[in-house]
């Protein structure tokens, strides 16, 4: 959910102030799916449905190599 009122207007988990970075970011770094639903208060199904969100932001995006890149 985007609300400009809600977290300067970043994508939150739906009835949260929850921004998805956040719950993409913690599960990158490590924790899992039951600490991540300890620390911020979620279900399994906001959780996967962060992760849709985010999944489906990254098909949608163009990428671009840079110079030198390897």
């Amino acid at each position: 959910m985007i609300d400009p009122a809600i977290c300067h207007g970043k994508p939150v988990v739906k009835g949260t102030r929850v921004p998805v970075s956040i719950v993409v970011g913690s599960l990158a770094g490590g924790m899992g799916f039951e600490d991540v639903q300890r620390e911020y208060d979620l279900t399994q199904e906001d959780i996967r449905a962060a992760l849709a969100f985010a999944s489906e932001l990254v098909s949608e995006e163009s990428f671009h190599r840079l110079r030198g890149a390897a």
